[in-house]
């Protein structure tokens, strides 16, 4: 067992114009994006052809003529929309936010450190945005305005297809909607609209609404349906929309460590005679919607769930649960150890259950505090739980405009939460500019598991084992003469017969592509772990052009 596989995140940053309310946030966003290419990579174009946003998981497709325009991602646009960063990853505009797509990585520590890298490359635009534009351009790592609108902070993994999709729904579900009670980021406000006077554990649970779906801008589910796999045909792509933006790295290791870990379970469940459905049967909530938003409201974490066949239990308890499941399938796969702890076969996964179970006993700590008083005494456990470190920063901040206030009311534990300056706080944690950042005055007082020079490394050199080295080296090196990019596939241009007006298939225009098309190289880059850095170093070296190094890297493939 092994927390190890195929993952990324993809994270949609709020962007604003500083002292101003008018602005028009998608031409920002194009601002951004800009800010984020070179002179060659201006050239390079996402290729959709491999996309397919209308296939669902469950065995249907969506109409396109059914599907709302928003859910069409593949459309192309004629706008420079699309930029790969040298690390591998994607910077482009997603409806109203410019966003940044992390490379693919490998387990869970170096997904963070290239998600994170991803907010130094962001940022960097954001400034070259802002010099050329003439506008001071800000960004933010949040997931709501408190207005009725949210965005998204996605993870991406790749696992087996031969797993029934039903037994993921239900296990995802149970782990998606408890998860947030180590893994939230914390907000100011109760309900899409802030119309509570508040605090809660998640960003995004409020703007959750169903239990599974293909959607994910309007009645969001729990679980999305999408199946679009950028890989071969053995394995699927799990999408996940429901997670928080986190700021500091203990909680968003923990929130794709345990998802994986739990993803290792379904594949192997049959291996250990772990009677699965079972398992889920006996945890199975009545109503996961309410769930969400119930666990995310409840700061004592002690809120009683109601199960589908009769009983309570709580947040706690379910994860509880589901580490001990991932512990006796560990233990019948791989063995155990002279201290009879399951064989855990690397550093990453052995770090990631002792980190889960800090995380409960953490937790436990919390619900067990008996008072605000006591809550705000936990130092240790607020370095590694964000939303509790999020909320004593703010509760202290509260008790000190109730006590200004000489209020009646400054007991009440709700007032002061609807105070604009509390609201100004939370948007300040999450600025990405560290001038202006609560969040990056305080890391020091975090624990940090990612180095700081590791995630600076990240923003200019791909990872090493999977294809998202090739993809970077290639548009690092040979730019100018790359046509078309996509998880997927890459196309060079043979430059002796063609020039940079014929890439016309990439924007759907069928009346040039028979044309442009023959004086242009794919490789298919359908598999994740092929085309790393020990695979192509060599070829790279060598290669005068980039559409040699693609033919020799496919002919190397071929053989």
């Amino acid at each position: 067992m092994t927390v190890q596989r195929v993952m990324g995140t993809e994270t949609e940053y709020a962007v604003s114009l500083k002292g101003s309310g008018h602005y028009n946030p998608v031409q920002l966003s194009f601002d951004v994006v800009n800010g984020a290419a070179d002179q060659h990579s201006k050239s390079i174009r996402w290729d959709y052809r491999q996309e397919d946003p209308v296939n669902d998981a469950r065995g249907t497709r969506l109409e396109r003529a059914a599907a709302r325009p928003d859910m069409l991602t593949d459309s192309p646009q004629l706008n420079i929309t699309n930029v790969i960063v040298p690390n591998g990853g994607r910077v482009y505009v997603d409806h109203a936010h410019p966003e940044y797509s992390a490379p693919e990585t490998t387990d869970p520590f170096e997904a963070v450190r290239y998600d994170h890298a991803g907010d130094l490359i962001m940022q960097a635009a954001t400034e070259r945005a802002s010099e050329a534009t003439g506008t001071p351009i800000a960004l933010h790592r949040n997931n709501v305005d408190g207005k009725g609108s949210s965005w998204g902070t996605h993870e991406n993994y790749m696992m087996l297809r031969s797993v029934p999709f039903s037994q993921v729904a239900r296990l995802m579900t149970l782990h998606f909607v408890t998860r947030q009670i180590y893994a939230g980021s914390g907000r100011v406000g109760i309900g899409e609209h802030s119309e509570t006077a508040g605090f809660q554990l998640s960003q995004r649970a409020d703007y959750i609404h169903s239990k599974v779906g293909l959607q994910t801008t309007f009645e969001r589910p729990i679980i999305n349906t999408r199946d679009e796999s950028h890989s071969t045909d053995e394995f699927r792509r799990l999408h996940v929309i429901v997670g928080d933006a986190n700021r500091m790295q203990v909680p968003q290791v923990l929130k794709l460590g345990t998802t994986s870990m739990l993803l290792w379970l379904l594949e192997h469940a049959e291996e250990a005679d772990f009677d699965i459905d079972a398992f889920l049967d006996e945890l199975e909530l009545a109503d996961p919607v309410e769930v969400m938003h119930a666990v995310s409201h409840d700061l004592t974490l002690a809120a009683p769930l109601e199960l589908e066949h009769g009983g309570e239990t709580n947040a706690w308890l379910i994860q509880l649960k589901l580490r001990q499941a991932v512990y006796q399938v560990a233990a019948l796969v791989d063995g155990t150890d002279t201290t009879g702890e399951p064989a855990w076969p690397d550093k990453s996964t052995t770090s990631v259950m002792a980190m889960w179970g800090q995380a409960l006993a953490d937790v436990a700590a919390i619900r067990h505090a008996d008072n605000d008083d006591a809550r705000l005494a936990l130092s240790n456990e607020a370095s590694r739980v964000e939303w509790l470190f999020k909320w004593q920063l703010l509760e202290k901040m509260r008790r000190k405009i109730a006590a200004a206030s000489e209020a009646e009311d400054a007991a009440n534990t709700s007032f002061g939460w609807n105070s604009p300056k509390l609201k100004v706080i939370d948007l300040a944690w999450a600025a990405l500019d560290p001038k202006t950042s609560v969040f990056a005055k305080l890391e020091s007082r975090t624990e940090r598991v990612v180095r700081a020079e590791d995630v600076a490394q990240a923003a200019t050199e791909p990872p090493e084992h999977t294809r998202a080295w090739l993809r970077g080296r290639l548009v690092s090196k040979f730019g100018s003469e790359v046509a078309a990019v996509s998880w997927s596939k890459l196309t060079a241009r043979d430059l002796q017969t063609v020039s940079e007006g014929n890439s016309a298939e990439f924007y759907g225009n069928a009346s040039h592509a028979a044309a442009s098309s023959a004086n242009l190289f794919s490789l298919d880059t359908s598999n994740p772990l092929r085309f790393t850095k020990q695979d192509c170093q060599t070829k790279l070296d060598a290669a005068e052009h980039a559409i040699d190094l693609l033919k020799a890297l496919a002919i190397t493939t071929e053989g």
